[in-house]
């Protein structure tokens, strides 16, 4: 996969550089391409933003140093076109599964007010948000994105069957998990977890993911699969909330 990262601040990225995701690059499982936009400032002075029409605080990326920074792509290497923004769709699991798929995407990373409208309007095909909140600049959002769809990417994680077992990865959240002592601080980990019996140990993982959603994130259960057990579990749940 190809990644064409646009910004004000290339070094934020070498952070990209360790870890599993920096042996994958070391590997070329993964490719990504750093942009400065400041190459293409608009004149001596270094220009790549404006006052906003019509006035209010802050400065606004220049459309020109965009657009100049998006032709220097090449066009086999562009792919789509990726703003993020605190106006774009929420970013989510399945969104990262879902660019995972592509060869190419290039990613504008915006500063200050955001950027010019026209930009885009004519370049511009999903603009991304990662959360209801404000960043300084797009850099972080983008290592988010970056980060979280190349664990898609065969390769990149060693045993893919975790990717599977994620939180989001079946519309739930992953429930708790232990390793060794098996007892720390008088505290032991569940006797299920080293009963041997798989069956078991999946149906208590299984129902420890739907009660820690139910508990964190009960927004999530609307849209989760659930099986007839998680169900009535879930019924059982509900019941004593209402108590």
């Amino acid at each position: 996969m190809n990644i064409n990262v646009i910004t004000l601040f290339p070094e934020i990225f070498d952070s990209l550089n360790y870890g599993l995701l920096g042996k994958a690059l070391d590997r070329e499982d993964i490719k990504i391409n750093i942009f400065n936009l400041r190459d293409h400032q608009l004149n001596k002075h270094g220009q790549i933003d404006d006052k906003p029409y019509g006035g209010g605080e802050g400065m606004v990326l220049m459309a020109e140093p965009l657009e100049n920074a998006i032709k220097n792509i090449p066009s086999d290497n562009l792919g789509i076109v990726i703003n993020l923004s605190p106006q774009g769709r929420i970013f989510s699991q399945k969104k990262a599964k879902e660019l995972s798929t592509l060869k190419n995407i290039t990613i504008i990373c915006g500063r200050y007010e955001g950027i010019d409208e026209r930009l885009i309007s004519q370049y511009v095909d999903d603009e991304i948000s990662i959360g209801d909140y404000v960043l300084s600049g797009g850099e972080f959002a983008a290592l988010t994105i970056i980060d979280s769809l190349s664990r898609f990417i065969p390769g990149v994680i060693g045993n893919q069957k975790s990717v599977e077992q994620d939180s989001f990865s079946h519309g739930l959240l992953k429930g708790p998990v232990y390793t060794r002592p098996e007892t720390f601080n008088s505290d032991d980990i569940p006797e299920v977890l080293i009963s041997g019996d798989h069956n078991k140990i999946k149906e208590w993982r299984d129902n420890q993911s739907l009660i820690r959603t139910f508990e964190r994130r009960p927004d999530l259960l609307k849209n989760a699969k659930l099986t007839k057990k998680q169900k009535k579990l879930l019924e059982e749940l509900s019941s004593k909330a209402i108590l």
